[in-house]
């Protein structure tokens, strides 16, 4: 007998024997549900030797037959409607537990997310997506819907989403494009780390969504709720659907700032800011202009995070203000990584230490973030250091810039797309998906052991659209990418550490050492990133012009 928990409220099981009924009761289940037709196979026992062997272990049981393959709308309602009346939690079964799995996520499809739903099914062992448009159409059978069809579907409208589908437009004008993305305002989130440090200002690093979208690219401004890549379809909120030759996913990281626990209540206030918001940015320079004296702490989760080196960035430029205004002898600055390195590519850790050093920074390795009280200005955090048993500390603070926990989105971490934890499954050379050849991914979301940088993004983009237009005209993919990421570290205001890398941190350094020594600060670095990279971000990479980008050539295998 297996127990396949998908709620607190709700078991389900393949089929049991009326032996069974007594191990269920002392699991503390109070309800037993049958989806299974009596006389549907040989062994079977009936539903009358069920619900006696259930009423002898003091169980309610009901009878809800389903036929393999055709639970109606109707049989969703009156099984949710059977959660509703019977005391809980209850266990449900049918040959396998499909039926009931289905039956359940039918019946909470109006009172639950549908990212949710497909999660809870999927972690119980269930593929839910043969019903997935019911779920998003509220547990109903669609009756209308309403499909539109393009070349080139892309599924994000950040920096990736754009810049693939300018780069493809370039190569191939004619090419029927859709940009599906719910969000009205595109942001430049490289340029956060200066509005926490006080360099730009945040308006300069927003703007409207339609005023980028390349012409004659459509932008269908709608939610993705799953994908069904079997019928060359994604299906959006509210089940309309959206066919596609050719697909391709880079909607981004999902920031979890829920993760932590009392985080989300207290941002903003009580001296706890992120660069990692729009909104929050000017909140941390505001903070590191007010703060003269106490504790100030800069906290990085577990990898993979997008910008790997946004949250010492902060640390830096804060405490290049306070060594500027003579504050640091007054000042205890705490750097909280969860992992066990300063950087992952070593030929930059000797220019960071020295850095660390310059601004008195206490560095903590294996320090995850998981609580915050605001009010008390106290942090929590889990410390797991290799062949340790964990523990926990709790810091005051005066100051905590918080990098959040980050994950793939919830509708693509649940969809046939994703590999084991989570993230769009691709070839790290062609981009391509290992298993559906009509998909691709870039940027966050996918899966490549790269750098989760917008420089990575210009860098694949040129590659995805290449190999789309290999594919097109019947070739194999014809350009490869190489890792390559970029982050500027911003270690002092007029001085950056260039890091560019690819593939298992081998150095690909955009220009010669005469001209930009990454290993080291340089002025000339920080004029790339203040004065260069924010118009190559707006004039070319989204417009389709390849700066520094153009895709090295593979030959087909």
């Amino acid at each position: 007998m297996d127990f396949n928990k998908i709620s607190d409220d709700i078991t389900v099981s393949p089929q049991i024997s009326a032996e069974h009924l007594s191990a269920i009761a002392a699991a503390g289940y109070r309800s037993v549900i049958c989806n299974r037709p009596d006389g549907e196979g040989a062994d079977q026992p009936s539903f009358e030797e069920i619900a006696a062997a259930a009423a002898n272990a003091g169980l309610e049981a009901r009878y809800l037959p389903i036929e393999g393959g055709k639970v109606s709308d109707s049989d969703a309602e009156g099984f949710g409607r059977l959660l509703r009346e019977l005391p809980g939690p209850v266990f449900a079964y049918c040959r396998t537990g499909t039926r009931s799995a289905t039956l359940w996520s039918l019946s909470q499809a109006d009172v639950m997310d549908p990212s949710a739903i497909l999660l809870a099914t999927k972690t119980a062992g269930y593929d839910m997506a043969g019903v997935v448009r019911r779920i998003v159409n509220g547990g109903k059978t669609p009756t209308d819907e309403g499909d539109a069809k393009f070349d080139v579907v892309i599924v994000g409208g950040g920096a990736a989403g754009i810049a693939v589908a300018s780069s493809l437009k370039s190569r191939k004008p004619d090419l029927d494009i859709a940009i599906l993305d719910p969000a009205d305002v595109h942001y430049y989130q490289p340029g956060w780390t200066m509005v926490g440090g006080g360099v730009f200002e945040a308006e300069t690093t927003a703007r409207t969504m339609g005023s980028l979208i390349p012409k004659d690219v459509h932008w269908i401004k709608s939610a993705v709720a799953a994908f069904e890549p079997g019928n060359n379809a994604v299906v959006l909120d509210g089940c309309r659907v959206v066919k596609y030759d050719r697909l391709v996913v880079c909607p981004g990281i999902k920031l979890d700032w829920h993760k932590i626990d009392g985080l989300v209540d207290t941002l903003g206030k009580n001296g706890v800011t992120s660069n990692y918001r729009y909104d929050l940015a000017p909140y941390t320079w505001e903070l590191v202009k007010g703060l003269k004296s106490g504790r100030a702490l800069f906290t990085q989760p577990p990898m993979p995070i997008k910008c790997a080196g946004a949250p010492q960035k902060a640390m830096y430029l804060s405490g290049d203000y306070w060594h500027k205004t003579g504050r640091l002898k007054d000042l205890d600055i705490q750097f909280m990584n969860a992992g066990g390195v300063l950087f992952g590519v070593k030929d930059y850790v000797p220019a960071l230490e020295s850095y660390v050093q310059k601004y008195g920074a206490d560095l903590n390795f294996f320090h995850n973030l998981i609580a915050v009280d605001g009010p008390a200005k106290q942090a929590t955090f889990q410390i797991a250091k290799p062949d340790e048993a964990p523990s926990e500390v709790t810091v005051a603070f005066d100051m905590m810039h918080v990098c959040p926990p980050q994950t793939a989105p919830d509708f693509v971490r649940v969809s046939p797309l994703a590999d084991a934890a989570g993230w769009v499954d691709v070839d790290q050379t062609t981009l391509r998906h290992t298993r559906f050849d009509n998909i691709w991914s870039l940027g966050d979301v996918m899966n490549a052991p790269n750098a989760k940088t917008a420089a990575a993004a210009r860098m694949q983009a040129p590659v995805v659209a290449e190999n789309i237009v290999a594919d097109i005209a019947g070739g194999s993919p014809r350009a490869g990418y190489n890792g390559y990421g970029s982050c500027p570290l911003t270690v002092e205001r007029g001085k950056i550490v260039l890091a560019e890398f690819g593939y298992g941190g081998t150095l690909l350094p955009s220009f010669p050492k005469w001209v930009i020594d990454g290993t080291k600060p340089t002025r000339a670095a920080w004029l790339l990133k203040e004065q260069i990279l924010p118009p190559v971000y707006w004039k070319a990479m989204l417009r389709g012009k390849e700066w520094l980008a153009k895709p090295e050539q593979v030959s087909a295998k």
